[in-house]
């Protein structure tokens, strides 16, 4: 009837990494198994197969690529100071996010699902790996950065989200990523933002770069 006795003080140091172990690998069979049933779109005999193509117009519409060449050649057209600042800060945000992410991928090296095939747009050596997804990355980048910059009425910024989500919603329909992938991709991308409003470049921090326009 006497009380236990207290489990020595390294005894309990012990039991915390094991706890902690079950719980992770818990919430990675968890990721694992939601991003497989998501995954409809993962091939042309999967559920929503039908779908893909349209999944895969989404993932070009996210890729880094498109939104690089746009961004370059709308800072070659443009004759306004203030939208060639806008726009040098936008391929700033841009090429900050390449870097991040696969800085993100090399030092992880989680590997893509087994579900998908590896027939994406245009990639490089990092992205055989999955953590984070790049996509949502730059899709919540680009959503922020659009929102604080351009001004639009309330039907085309509530567009512009939508697509930022369906974005990060596609790449787990394809098969690309798993949930956490993207989750953390969007969670990176938002606070990637805020890391280019504080280094805002202007023609008072960075002359140098401003008169070659």
């Amino acid at each position: 009837g006497s009380a236990a006795a207290p489990l020595p003080e390294e005894d309990c140091m012990k039991l915390n990494p094991s706890f902690l172990g079950i719980a992770l690998s818990s919430l990675l069979a968890i990721d694992l198994w939601a991003s497989k049933r998501l995954g409809v779109c993962a091939g042309e005999g999967s559920a929503w197969g039908s779908a893909r193509p349209l999944m895969k117009v989404i993932e070009v519409s996210g890729h880094g690529i498109p939104w690089l060449l746009g961004t370059c050649y709308g800072l070659c057209q443009s004759d306004n100071s203030a939208a060639r600042e806008v726009l040098l800060n936008l391929l700033f945000a841009l090429l900050l996010d390449l870097v991040l992410v696969a800085v993100v991928k090399g030092l992880v090296k989680r590997r893509r699902p087994t579900h998908n095939k590896m027939d994406m747009f245009v990639t490089i050596s990092v992205d055989k790996y999955s953590f984070p997804s790049g996509h949502a990355t730059r899709a919540a980048l680009v959503c922020r950065f659009v929102l604080h910059h351009l001004v639009l009425a309330v039907p085309l910024r509530v567009l512009v989200v939508l697509w930022a989500l369906i974005v990060g919603v596609s790449r787990v329909m394809l098969g690309r990523h798993n949930v956490t992938d993207v989750l953390f991709g969007l969670l990176l991308g938002y606070a990637l933002y805020s890391v280019v409003e504080y280094c805002w470049l202007s023609p008072l921090s960075v002359p140098a770069i401003f008169a070659l326009w």
